[in-house]
């Protein structure tokens, strides 16, 4: 643990604070020019430099296509992740404009040129290219030119194709220049932008694109742009293939995608459509039940997914829970004294999109999670409160298998509601209300302290004797934890491995999980390496992901890993994290003869070796578990830990390559 900075230090001078103010003026203040911003701190720009990051600079690209598609010009984008790494974005819409800028600091340059090198210049800003548009702050495709080692942009338009190239992040080799003409049998207009991510940003986790997560984000574009057609294509040498998505029923074809690992509840699909040409607001909603206990309202704006919901998905739920309780009181199937069912009875098992469009949508920060406008609230419930009532009316054994579905889900409410105040109970007669066998730390501060969930008694014992007790805790659980996917929480909360955990953390469980009130700010996974390592670390993460979700978004979640491999080098044992550690050991020692251990179980390493290499924070590598596209990952948990043996088997098929992406 590193120690804070004292206020007597200024970090990386020696001086004190004072001295380092004394010269402090007009010469230190920088002004970055250009591009120079993302550069110094892309994090503000992509989130992060990792994979996360890394990735993002293809969304940044496509979303400017998506824009062309919505704006009615685009119907076919193709991206390609070329032989050497690099990626290309194709589309088929207007093109950049290539024509010299009319005015300012940037007069006689190509337009493309500004929208590729000037922060905050685009065509989203109120002018007539487009009446909505994921992509508002301007920053997209000239942030992929910043954190870019080399990137050309090709541009079709009146029948000339034109080329140029930029490199050393973002610095243009040439002025935007015609070609030739556009390739005859081709496009006749289009956008083709091509780049490969500059090594010296992205060097904590490398430049290497994962196929899988790429054709995620392209299939859930293709369902929210009905009959738009993408295509992916992967040159890399050993991974070469070609997939494209297109769905004529758009979002329809979407909510049945998520419900086949599922049982559906009937086999409809309600949707409906609706326009507010005066506030130029659409939306789209698609919705189904399934027989599953999860909810699962995946809310869109403009085509960016709003993973913490916003104004729209508030507008449908008020909607959803009134007009399912006045079709209940109306056909009598819920009696005068019954009570209201609540949104949590109605939404259990729900699978829905909601889509919105509009001119002005209002994001909370540059990542987009939450759509702000209020107007599209009242506009989303209006338009529900009718068209679902209608739908109801229309369909009454659908909607009667709904309200029954709804009426078990509160008495199963009732029923965890007892179960949660047992466990109350039961804690504050044990006085502490801590488990036995949860090992504590001494600081009470969650944002230095840690939870190790540690497989099995005799590993807890090594766990015990490696940690650090004032900042690690270790939990040993025996055996595998219910698999919560197929329980409700009433029984789950009977699992006795269940209830020690939702006690050992704190901040409670389901709906009413807070994170802020979590007594740990990593909780971390140590499995062994097996077989039943993997399947122990997938049931916790399905339990944090459906009952403790706030913890996962908020970043506390890891998964441990210890080293695959160990071996001896001059009598001294040395330790390999994965494959990869043990080809580039191999690598820089061509002549190593001795045998290479591979180390399944955690009870195989003493403490000190426990310590030095996976639960030390100065010498270990924690893998953070993240939720970056919630019906995403919603569909990855029910088809790894549901009923559907087809569709887990096919999943597991699918990513066998992707090692990288099956490990988190």
């Amino acid at each position: 643990m590193r120690s804070p900075v004292s206020l007597t230090d200024a970090p990386g001078t020696g001086k004190s604070s004072s001295q380092a103010s004394a010269t402090y003026g007009a010469k230190d203040i920088q002004v970055l020019e250009g591009l120079d911003p993302v550069r110094k701190r892309p994090g503000m720009y992509i989130g992060s430099t990792g994979l996360a990051g890394l990735h993002h600079l293809i969304w940044e690209v496509v979303d400017n296509s998506v824009d062309e598609a919505m704006a009615g010009f685009c119907t076919r984008i193709s991206v390609t992740i070329l032989e050497d790494g690099g990626c290309r974005v194709d589309d088929n819409g207007r093109g950049i404009p290539v024509d010299p800028y009319p005015s300012g600091p940037h007069k006689g340059k190509s337009a493309a040129e500004v929208v590729l090198t000037v922060l905050h210049a685009g065509g989203k800003f109120g002018g007539e290219g487009y009446k909505v548009s994921g992509g508002l702050h301007g920053v997209g495709v000239s942030v992929v030119n910043a954190l870019s080692e080399k990137l050309i942009v090709e541009v079709d338009r009146d029948g000339t194709h034109y080329e140029q190239r930029y490199a050393g992040g973002g610095k243009p080799q040439g002025k935007m220049a015609a070609a030739g003409d556009s390739p005859s049998g081709g496009r006749k207009t289009g956008t083709s932008i091509s780049f490969w991510p500059d090594p010296v940003i992205f060097q904590a986790e490398g430049t290497e694109f994962v196929a899988r997560t790429v054709l995620e984000r392209l299939q859930t574009m293709a369902f929210l742009n009905k009959g738009l057609e993408i295509v992916f294509t992967d040159e890399r040498p050993g991974r070469a293939q070609t997939l494209t998505y297109q769905y004529k029923g758009g979002i329809v074809d979407f909510v049945k995608h998520l419900n086949v690992s599922k049982e559906a509840l009937f086999s409809k699909v309600a949707n409906y459509e609706d326009a507010d040409d005066a506030e130029g607001q659409t939306l789209d909603i698609a919705i189904q039940w399934n027989t599953g206990y999860y909810e699962g309202i995946h809310g869109y704006a403009n085509g960016i997914s709003t993973t913490e919901g916003g104004m729209h998905v508030e507008g449908f739920k008020t909607a959803l829970t009134s007009v399912i309780n006045k079709y209940a009181r109306a056909k009598n199937l819920l009696k005068e004294k019954d009570d209201n069912l609540l949104g949590e009875d109605i939404r259990e098992g729900i699978t829905a999109i909601v889509s919105v469009k509009l001119r002005e949508p209002q994001f909370e920060g540059q990542t987009k999670a939450k759509l702000g406008n209020v107007p599209m609230r009242s506009f989303v419930q209006k338009a529900t409160n009718e068209r679902l009532a209608e739908w109801l009316e229309e369909n009454p054994v659908e909607a009667n298998r709904i309200v029954k579905k709804g009426l078990a889900a509160a008495q199963a409410r009732v029923a965890a509601k007892n179960a949660r105040n047992a466990i109350r109970r039961k804690t504050a007669l044990a006085g502490a209300g801590m488990p036995d066998k949860l090992k504590d730390c001494t600081s009470g501060n969650p944002a230095e302290s840690e939870l190790f969930i540690v497989e099995g008694d005799s590993a807890g014992g090594t766990a015990l004797d490696a940690r650090d007790p004032r900042t690690q805790a270790i939990l040993p659980i025996r055996g595998k934890i219910l698999n919560v996917e197929r329980a409700r929480l009433d029984r789950m909360l009977k699992n006795t491995e269940v209830q020690t955990l939702i006690t050992a953390i704190g901040g409670g469980v389901g709906d009413e999980f807070d994170a802020t009130k979590a007594r740990y700010h990593k909780v971390i996974v140590l499995a062994d390496a097996d077989v039943d390592g993997s399947h122990i670390r997938t049931l916790l993460l399905t339990f944090f992901f459906r009952q403790m979700r706030p913890m996962v978004e908020a970043g506390y979640v890891y998964i441990a890993q210890p080293p695959l491999f160990s071996t001896e080098v001059a009598k001294e044992k040395v330790y390999l994290k994965d494959d990869a550690a043990k080809a580039r050991f191999l690598e820089e020692r061509p002549n190593h003869k001795k045998e290479f251990q591979r180390l399944k179980g955690l009870g195989e390493m003493d403490w000190e070796e426990l310590r030095g290499t996976t639960m030390a924070a100065e010498s270990r590598t924690l893998l953070k578990v993240t939720v970056e596209e919630a019906a995403i990952a919603d569909d990855i948990v029910s088809v790894l830990m549901g009923d559907d043996v087809e569709s887990r088997k096919h999943f597991i098929q699918t990513n066998a390559k992707d090692v990288r992406f099956l490990d988190i």
